[in-house]
């Protein structure tokens, strides 16, 4: 089976506050690739988006064979908001069950879309995680977020 595994993790340093975003993926042959960012002013919840979106993204570029992909994340929002909420919210014209604008919506448009197009390939599955319990991915994850938030980015690991 060709599982990719994508831990995702955001952080700000205020909210709003300079903040990252990180992304370790690791692929079946055991060759991790690794992501990050930064925005000088945003939210925590944009932050952990932003990964969802970046790594969605670059997979989605890749020119080789098929793969499945398992998005493990720690954000309860985020992981709520693209399995639950994102159905009626596009019913709803994007507003929220008491009619008002769904936050961040630029973002969450912008991951329905990331979203439809890498399941052409394959279904997304989506993992949600307790965050900082000694999950290697998720830990490596937060801590590129972390240091691209601080504006000090960790050395990214590029093995693909």
């Amino acid at each position: 089976m060709n599982e990719v595994k994508i831990y995702t993790d955001g952080s700000s340093l205020g909210n709003p506050g300079p903040g990252g975003w990180g992304v370790v993926i690791m692929w079946p042959n055991n060759e991790t690739t690794e992501l990050g960012g930064r925005e000088d002013k945003t939210t925590n919840n944009r932050m952990e988006m932003m990964a969802v979106i970046n790594a969605l993204e670059y997979t989605h570029n890749l020119k080789s064979k098929a793969y499945n992909f398992k998005i493990i994340l720690d954000s309860e929002y985020v992981y709520k908001g693209i399995t639950e909420w994102i159905h009626n919210w596009i019913r709803n014209n994007w507003r929220t069950k008491s009619k008002k604008l769904v936050l961040n919506q630029d973002l969450w448009q912008r991951l329905s879309r990331v979203v439809q197009c890498n399941e052409t390939k394959a279904p997304l599955v989506w993992e949600r995680i307790n965050s900082h319990i000694g999950i290697l991915g998720n830990e490596r994850a937060d801590e590129i977020a972390v240091s691209f938030a601080e504006n000090n980015p960790v050395k990214l690991k590029n093995e693909k």
